[in-house]
C-alpha cells in the first residue's frame, strides 16, 4: 500500500535492478539520502533541543555553525504546533460561535445559558486544559502508524524531503540536483500561487473554480482546480489512497447525492438550502462520518488485538520474539533499504515509555474534568469524561485517516460531539453550549494528534528523536495556547462588526457550527429520511471492506479501494481527487519513462509544489490583512446565464 520514496527504491532495486546499475555507475546515486548524510553524526536527543532551536538569535554568535537538520526539524515541529492552535483553537468556528453576537444572528432565541462571550482568560485556561490530550494519546502508537502500517504522511515526508535538501553534504551530485528540482518547482508553485491570486476578485472566482469537466460537472465538485499542493500530495501518496478517493467521489457525487437530490420533497423539504443538514447535507456529513468510524474502528480493534496477543505471548512464551506493541515479529532490518533500516533504529532507539504516556493523559483528563466545568458549566462533568474514554480511538482514527489521505478530519469529529453531547444535554439545560465546548474539546485532542504523527513521520525520515519531538511539540502547543487567543483577541476587540454578515470577516463558520449544535439538542431524529438507516449501511460496509482486505492478503488487497480515503470526498467533493490523481498519472508516466530517475526525483518535484503553494498562503493573508484585493474576477457562466447578464449589462 505505501509508496515511500524509500520503498519505491526498493520496488526499482528488485524490478529493474540492471537496468539502474547501467544508468549509473554509483549505487547510492538514485537509492539511498542517508548514505548522503553518512559521515554526519546524529546528535542526541538533548543536543536536538538547543536553545538557538527555538530563539533565533542571529547577530549574538549562536548561528555560527549551521542548524543541523535535526534542529530544522525541531524548529518546524513548534511552530507547526503553535500554529495548529489557531485551527483547533475554533477562534473562526466553535469557539466564537458561543458569542452573543453570532447567537444574535442564528434563528433560535437567545438564552443566557447557551452563550458565552470571548474573554482572554477563559480562552487560554480553557486551551491549556484540553490541548495536550492528543499528544499523549498518540505517543504509544507512534511505531504502529510510522514503522508496522508505513504510512505515509505526505506533508511530513515532503516537509522531511525538504529538510533534508537543505543540508546536503557538498560533494553529493544526486543531492544537488534534487535541491535544484525542488528548488524549480518550489519557484514554480509560488509564482503559479501569485498568478492565480489576480483571478480571485469575488466569490467563486478564479482557477480554483475553473469548470475543467463541464458546468454540470462543476456542481457536483468534479473539476480540476489547478492546485499545486494536491498535485504534489497526489504524487507522494500511493496509487492506491488516490484511486481510493477518486471511488469515493464518483460513488457520492456522482451517484448518490443526485439520487437522494431526485428525493427533494419526500425524504426532506423541497425548500430548504443545499447546506443545511436537515436537508441533502445531512446525508454527506453522516455518511462520511460513518465510514470514517467504521474504518477506524475496524482499525483500532485490529490493533489493540494484536497489541493484547502479544503482551499476552510475551508473558507464556518467549518475549524475544513478539513485539510488545503490535503483537507482529520486530522488523526484519537486513531486509529494508539502508535508508529504512538506520531510519527504523533511531526511530525506536528513543523510546518515550508508555507509562508515561498513560499517566500524563489521565493526569491532564482528571484535571480537564475537575476544571472545564467550571469555564463552561453547562458541561457536566461526566460529559467530558465520556469523551475521554472515547477520544484514544478517535484520536487513533484521524491521525490514521491523516496518514493514508493528509486530511485531519478533526472537524468532522468535532461535529460528532456536538450532535452527540448536545443531544445528551438538551435544550433546557444549555445544550448548545455544551455542544460547542465539547466540540472543543474532541477536536483539539484529535488535531494534535494527527499534527504530532505528521511530524513524527518529519523526524522519522530527518533522524530527529521522537523525545525531541515530542518536546518540542508540547513547548510549541503552550506557546499557541497563548498566541492564538491574544491574535484573535486583539481582533475582537479592533473589529466591533468581525462575525457580523456582510463584515469584512463574517465567520460564517461561526454561525454553522452554531446551527449544528442548536440541530443536536434536536437529537437524530430531526435528520433527513432514511439517514440513519445509511449511516449503519455504509458504517458496515467499511468494516467489511476492511475485513475482506485482510481477509484476501496483500496481493488482492492492493486493488481494493480503502474505506477511509473514500469517505473524505463524501463531504468535501471529488475536486482534490481529480488533482490528486493527476499527480499520480504524471507520476506513473514519469516512472515508465525512467523508474530511476521518477524515484529519485519524485518526492522533490512533489515536495516544491506543495511548500511553494503553502508559502503563498502567508503573502496572500498579508495582502487580505491589509485590504489589498485581487483586481480580476474570473467567473465561468453557462450560455442561457451568460446571455442574461449581457441584457442586464445592457450590452
Amino acid at each position: 500500500m505505501d509508496r515511500s520514496p524509500s520503498t519505491i527504491e526498493q520496488e526499482h532495486d528488485s524490478q529493474n535492478g540492471t537496468a539502474s546499475s547501467k544508468r549509473s555507475t554509483d549505487p547510492t546515486e538514485y537509492d539511498s539520502i542517508e548514505r548522503i548524510f553518512e559521515s554526519r553524526k546524529v546528535p542526541s536527543w538533548q543536543n536536538q533541543l538547543t536553545l538557538r532551536a527555538f530563539v533565533f538569535l542571529g547577530k549574538s554568535g549562536l548561528l555560527k555553525q549551521p542548524f543541523t537538520r535535526q534542529e530544522n526539524t525541531v524548529i518546524q515541529t513548534c511552530v507547526v504546533a503553535t500554529s495548529g492552535i489557531a485551527f483547533s483553537g475554533g477562534f473562526g468556528s466553535y469557539l466564537f460561535g458561543m458569542s452573543e453576537r453570532i447567537a444574535k444572528q442564528s434563528k433560535e432565541s437567545i438564552s443566557s445559558q447557551n452563550t458565552k462571550d470571548p474573554s482572554l482568560g477563559w480562552m487560554i485556561a480553557f486551551l491549556f486544559v484540553v490541548s495536550f490530550l492528543g499528544l499523549f494519546c498518540v505517543v504509544p502508537l507512534r511505531k504502529i502508524m510510522i514503522i508496522d502500517f508505513k504510512l505515509i504522511y505526505p506533508s511530513g515526508t515532503a516537509t522531511a524531503h525538504l529538510i533534508n535538501s537543505f543540508h546536503t553534504p557538498q560533494g553529493a551530485k544526486l543531492a544537488k540536483k534534487q535541491v535544484r528540482t525542488l528548488g524549480r518547482f518550489f519557484s514554480f508553485s509560488f509564482v503559479w500561487g501569485f498568478f492565480q491570486w489576480f483571478f480571485t476578485g469575488g466569490d467563486d472566482c478564479g482557477f480554483s473554480n475553473f469548470p475543467t469537466l463541464g458546468l454540470e460537472a462543476y456542481k457536483n465538485k468534479f473539476y480540476f482546480d489547478f492546485s499545486a499542493t494536491y498535485v504534489g500530495v497526489g504524487m507522494i501518496c500511493p496509487y492506491l489512497i488516490n484511486v481510493s478517493l477518486l471511488v469515493g467521489a464518483i460513488l457520492s457525487w456522482g451517484v448518490m447525492w443526485p439520487l437522494i437530490n431526485e428525493k427533494k420533497g419526500a425524504w426532506y423539504p423541497a425548500d430548504l438550502p443545499d447546506s443545511s443538514l436537515h436537508g441533502l447535507q445531512g446525508y454527506r456529513v453522516f455518511i462520511g462520518i460513518a465510514m470514517i468510524l467504521g474504518d477506524g474502528l475496524y482499525n483500532f480493534i485490529k490493533v489493540l488485538g494484536h497489541t493484547l496477543f502479544g503482551l499476552y505471548h510475551q508473558f507464556t512464551q518467549d518475549r524475544t520474539k513478539v513485539d510488545t506493541i503490535t503483537g507482529n515479529s520486530s522488523p526484519d532490518l537486513p531486509s529494508l533499504s539502508y535508508d529504512d533500516e538506520k531510519r527504523t533504529r533511531l526511530f525506536l532507539k528513543d523510546q518515550i515509555p508508555t507509562w508515561i504516556a498513560i499517566i500524563g493523559y489521565l493526569t491532564i483528563a482528571i484535571a480537564s474534568v475537575v476544571t472545564l466545568p467550571h469555564i463552561f458549566h453547562q458541561l457536566k462533568w461526566y460529559y467530558i469524561a465520556a469523551i475521554y474514554v472515547f477520544a484514544p480511538a478517535l484520536a487513533f482514527c484521524n491521525a490514521y485517516g491523516c496518514g493514508l489521505t493528509d486530511w485531519s478530519l478533526a472537524s468532522t469529529y468535532g461535529k460528532l460531539a456536538i450532535f452527540v453531547i448536545g443531544a445528551w444535554a438538551g435544550g433546557s439545560h444549555g445544550g448548545v453550549l455544551a455542544g460547542l465546548a465539547a466540540c472543543g474539546v474532541m477536536m483539539n485532542i484529535v488535531s494534535t494528534a494527527s499534527d504530532l504523527t505528521q511530524d513524527f513521520k518529519t523526524g522519522y525520515m530527518t533522524l530527529a528523536s521522537p523525545r525531541s519531538m515530542f518536546v518540542s511539540q508540547v513547548i510549541g502547543t503552550a506557546m499557541g495556547c497563548i498566541i492564538s487567543p491574544c491574535v484573535f483577541w486583539l481582533f475582537y476587540k479592533a473589529f466591533d462588526d468581525l462575525g457580523i454578515h456582510g463584515s469584512e470577516y463574517p465567520a460564517p463558520y461561526a454561525i454553522i457550527y452554531r446551527n449544528m449544535a442548536i440541530l443536536g439538542v434536536e437529537g437524530f431524529s430531526t435528520l433527513p429520511h432514511e439517514c440513519l438507516v445509511l449511516c449503519y449501511a455504509f458504517f458496515g460496509f467499511a468494516i467489511a471492506v476492511n475485513g475482506l482486505r485482510d481477509l484476501l492478503g496483500k496481493n488482492v488487497a492492493k486493488f481494493i479501494p480503502i474505506p477511509m480515503a473514500m469517505a473524505i470526498p463524501f463531504y468535501i467533493g471529488g475536486y482534490f481527487a481529480i488533482d490528486m490523481c493527476v499527480g499520480s498519472l504524471i507520476l506513473f508516466i514519469w516512472s515508465k519513462m525512467n523508474k530511476a530517475k521518477a524515484a529519485a526525483f519524485g518526492p522533490a518535484v512533489a515536495s516544491g509544489l506543495i511548500c511553494g503553494d503553502g508559502i503563498w498562503t502567508l503573502p496572500s493573508s498579508i495582502l487580505a490583512l491589509a485590504g489589498v484585493n485581487p483586481p480580476i474576477c474570473m467567473k465561468f457562466l453557462s450560455r442561457s446565464t451568460n446571455v442574461k447578464v449581457d441584457k442586464f449589462l445592457g450590452l
